[in-house]
This record gives structure tokens, C-alpha cells and sequence, in this order.
């Protein structure tokens, strides 16, 4: 379950155990500040009681200016000169308000989110997951399906195809491509073992308009709701191996999931995508999109699947908000800003904090070693070359998704929760 652009400070930097924000809920060291130029002094991390977030910039550039060499002090710097920019080009309501913190450096915790530290509390939370490429979220989605993000010159070639951080092709209508040039992806993702190994895969997706605003600003202008999850969040259609393999028809509307569970039929790998009004993206409430995920969590607890699942809750990228944590390096593309991460299942560890080095490449990881025999996205071995310039899965940092379950503990039992606690 792929959400939205949330840092791991954001909503879980005071979560007792974890590697939260420093200063705070018995974190050692010092309280952070952060410079703000607009308002000549340095902000602290706060306690934001409200559940729409504006969040601020979250492209390649952002992150490293945010990261700051690793001080980790650059988001209020570069959320006031990205909002200083949209307002000089466009009158947003937003613009004439002058709010007296960023809430960039505001913080939930379960007052605002009890599910979400519920989840936590009974099975695994992940404190040093990362995203994968260190920009926006259509890199992450590449990512998250393939292993990379990259750029192909050449239609049908995947040799063609380089590193992209920060721009590889649009989907349709998304606000980099608002054409219906439909983009150019080459190289080899998943589904193309999946589909050789005679694994069965779904994706799915739920209705909803497109979330991501113009590049380096920080509001999003409105756009009509329609009918498909915006392609920046629903990239494998475009993918050769798909469309090549007769795969299109596995990426369903959201409602084919409640079947499948009905029926019986969830297939042995299941990516869930939102619309944007549940996403949690900016300016999307955090209440709609955590009784969005409690629904689905709830659905599959009391489904005859549960027994059986494996839950990886992410969020795809920090959307802005600041996270204290120094990314590690895989290569020149990421690791970038920490996000939030659980594993839920009734052979999850309960109430385990996972302190390994993560990112969306474990999910891969993982797939491979359960599904594939351990079989990787690997140019070397995979049957279909590309030149991508590592095999993330392999990467010495990444850990191990296999150490957050106890196969030999008594399953834990569903744990059902309501789609819209009261706030505290």
C-alpha cells in the first residue's frame, strides 16, 4: 500500500523507540532549529494539531537543499522561497495567509493519527526506510515497479535508456506531460519476471485527479477529478514488458481488490495506489487518507487472506516535511529523504522497531527471494538486458524485509480499527 509524501519525522518523530526527532519524547540530543529567513529567527519542530498539511517542494533539487551537506536544515529555507515563487506567478487563497510556523517542521503523533501508531504499536515500524531516488513521486512509482528510473531516447530499446533522478517521461496528461504522448519505458520491471515465472500479480488503483503541482512550487493548481489514478502514481501501463506480455488488464480499478478478496482470488503480489482526495498528499487531509489505508487494512483481516499476508505500508516520498536522519548513499540517484514504513501480517514481529537501512528496493528484494527463487532485476541474469547501473536489491546498505517476521510465533489475530477515530 504505496501513500504520499509524509517524512518519517512528520508522523512518527515522537514514537517512543524509534530514531525520532532529537530532543524530544526522550530522543537524545538537542532540539533542532532551523534558519527562516522570513521570519529572521530559527523554527523548532511543533506539534500540528491540524490534519490538512501544505508540505512543501519535493524535487531533486529540493532534497539536496533540504539535506544541506547533511546538516539537514534546508526545508524552511526552501519552503518559503518555492512558496515565494508560486505566489509571484499565481494568486493562490494561500498567499495572502502568513501562518506564524512553516508546517514543514510541524509533527503528528496518535492524537492525529492513532491508527497509523496503532499499526505500529502492534506489529513493525521501520525507522530507516528512505525513498529510493531523492526527488518526486513518479521516480519513487518507477522505482517501486523496476528498480530504477531512466530516460529511453530510443522507442522499444532499453539500451537507450540513462539515469533519470528527476525527469524521466510523464505519463499522459500528468502535469509534465499534459499531451497524450504516451511515454517511453524500455526497460525491464518486475511483472516481466512475475509474468516468466508464472506469478500472479495485480495492480491496483483507485480513482482520482492529478495531485502534483507545477515543478518547484509548492501549491497545486485544481484540475477535474477523472476517472484513473494519475499516471505519475500508475506507471506500468507504459512499460514494454507489460504491454508485451498481455499484462495491461492487471492494473484494475480499486473495487476488483474488495472481489478478489471476497472471492478468494487476491493474487500472490497486490500494489494498491490512491486517488489523490486519499493519497495524504498536500493539501489532502491525513485523516481521509488513514481511514482510506484502515479500510483497506480492515478488509484484509477480516478476508480469508489474512492468514497469509504480508502488509508493506509506505509512503513514497517527504513531500517537503522535515526529517532529521542524514540519507546513506546507494549511488547517484538516492537514497534520498526518509519516509514512514510498517510491516503488518499476524507473523509480523509484534511491537518491533526495524533499525535497518531500507528503501522501496527491499519490496523488490523481497518479491524476488519469496516468489522468484531470489532471481533479480539483474541485466546479468534476467534475460532481458538494460543498462541500469546497479541491481538495487543487491546494494550492501539494503536490509532484509524477511527479519521483521517470527514464522515460528503464534499468529496475531486481526486488529480491527475504526475508520474515523476521534482525535485527542
Amino acid at each position: 500500500i504505496m501513500q504520499e509524501n509524509r517524512s518519517f519525522d512528520s508522523y512518527f518523530g515522537t514514537y517512543p523507540g524509534a530514531d525520532g526527532i532529537p530532543g524530544l519524547a526522550g530522543n537524545p540530543g538537542t532540539v533542532p532549529c532551523l534558519p527562516d529567513p522570513n521570519r529572521h529567527h530559527c523554527v523548532r519542530p511543533y506539534h500540528d494539531t491540524s490534519t490538512t498539511n501544505f508540505g512543501g517542494p519535493h524535487n531533486h533539487l529540493d532534497a539536496k537543499l533540504d539535506i544541506a551537506d547533511g546538516r539537514m536544515d534546508g526545508f524552511i529555507v526552501r519552503a518559503e522561497a518555492a512558496k515565494a515563487a508560486a505566489c509571484k506567478q499565481f494568486a493562490f487563497p494561500s498567499c495572502s495567509r502568513h501562518p506564524e510556523r512553516p508546517d514543514v517542521m510541524g509533527y503528528h503523533d496518535g492524537r492525529e493519527i492513532p491508527n497509523y501508531w496503532a499499526y505500529a504499536n502492534h506489529f513493525v515500524l521501520q525507522d530507516h526506510t528512505f525513498e529510493s531516488d531523492s526527488s518526486w513521486s513518479l521516480p519513487q512509482h518507477l522505482y517501486l515497479v523496476s528498480g530504477w528510473s531512466a530516460h529511453c531516447t530510443v522507442k522499444g530499446d532499453p539500451m537507450s535508456c540513462t539515469s533519470a533522478v528527476q525527469n524521466p517521461d510523464s505519463p499522459p496528461h500528468s502535469v509534465r506531460n499534459p499531451t497524450k504522448k504516451p511515454p517511453n519505458y524500455a526497460w525491464t520491471d518486475i511483472t516481466y519476471l512475475l509474468h516468466l515465472y508464472g506469478v500472479s500479480w495485480r495492480y491496483y488503483v483507485q480513482a482520482g485527479g492529478q495531485p502534483d503541482c507545477v515543478d518547484g512550487q509548492m501549491f497545486c493548481t485544481p484540475v477535474p477529478q477523472n476517472s484513473w489514478t494519475p499516471g505519475i502514481w500508475n506507471p506500468l501501463p507504459w512499460f514494454d514488458t507489460v504491454r508485451q506480455n498481455d499484462q495491461v488488464s492487471n492494473i484494475e480499478p480499486l473495487g476488483h481488490f474488495f472481489q478478489d478478496l471476497a472471492t478468494g482470488s487476491l493474487p500472490a503480489v497486490s500494489w494498491i495506489v490512491p486517488g489523490a482526495k486519499t493519497s495524504e498528499h498536500p493539501p489532502s487531509t491525513v485523516s481521509t487518507g488513514q481511514t482510506y489505508v484502515t479500510g483497506l487494512i480492515n478488509s484484509i483481516m477480516r478476508s480469508s487472506a489474512w492468514s497469509s499476508t504480508a502488509i508493506f505500508l509506505n509512503w513514497d516520498d517527504w513531500g517537503g516535511f522535515y526529517d532529521h536522519v542524514r540519507p546513506p548513499f546507494a549511488d547517484r540517484q538516492g537514497y534520498g529523504i526518509r519516509v514512514p514504513a510498517m510491516v503488518i501480517s499476524p507473523y509480523a514481529k509484534q511491537g518491533y522497531i526495524d533499525h535497518q537501512v531500507l528503501s522501496q528496493d527491499a519490496y523488490l528484494k523481497f518479491i524476488e527471494d519469496d516468489f522468484l527463487y531470489g532471481q533479480r532485476l539483474d541485466p546479468a541474469s534476467d534475460g532481458r538486458p538494460d543498462p541500469r547501473p546497479d541491481v538495487r536489491e543487491n546494494a550492501p546498505i539494503l536490509g532484509n524485509l524477511a527479519n521483521d517476521f517470527n514464522f515460528n510465533q503464534k499468529p496475531l489475530p486481526p486488529v480491527i480499527l475504526p475508520l474515523h477515530p476521534p482525535f485527542s
